[in-house]
């Protein structure tokens, strides 16, 4: 599974165009499809994006709801239904649909932010004032990761 790191800002061209960070094309070059998948972000401006891997864990996952169950429906309309398939061009870019662009309220630069398994992309100052509130939020509440037992895997 791919591990994406790090925040890049790069500017988006009149027909959409952006170029892919170099590091996070390097993270999804063993993917059979070379680009990203990418869908409008559930919680924020923002589009969430990553690999078809990661879309099909997604989709295992989703084996655990119960088939033709309103949240079954809910789910699979939402995350596939909403789902654009981006290639990449010869120089690294992709072309970001008009709907994507304005979820995400982007207009001349967009900043790719790493997630772990995923990545977003937002406009460069709303992603600095969440990453203001996020950051007040982890220390007001104390936010910490638990320890783990020596031996333990992943």
């Amino acid at each position: 599974m791919a591990l994406f790191l790090d925040t890049f800002v790069n500017k988006l061209d009149r027909k959409g165009r952006v170029s892919v960070p170099a590091p996070y094309r390097q993270q999804l070059a063993s993917n059979g499809f070379q680009g990203i998948a990418a869908l409008p972000s559930f919680k924020h401006r923002a589009i969430q994006c990553g690999s078809l891997e990661w879309l099909d864990q997604i989709n295992r996952q989703l084996g655990g709801v119960d088939l033709f169950s309103d949240e079954h429906d809910d789910l699979t309309a939402t995350l596939f239904g909403d789902t654009k398939q981006l290639p990449f061009d010869g120089e690294g870019r992709i072309i970001l649909p008009s709907a994507l662009i304005e979820h995400a309220g982007i207009g001349e630069l967009a900043a790719f932010v790493g997630r772990g398994s995923t990545f977003e992309i937002w406009d460069p100052a709303s992603l600095d004032a969440y990453k203001s509130e996020a950051r007040r939020r982890a220390l007001e509440k104390g936010r910490t990761l638990p320890r783990r037992p020596a031996g333990e895997g992943a």
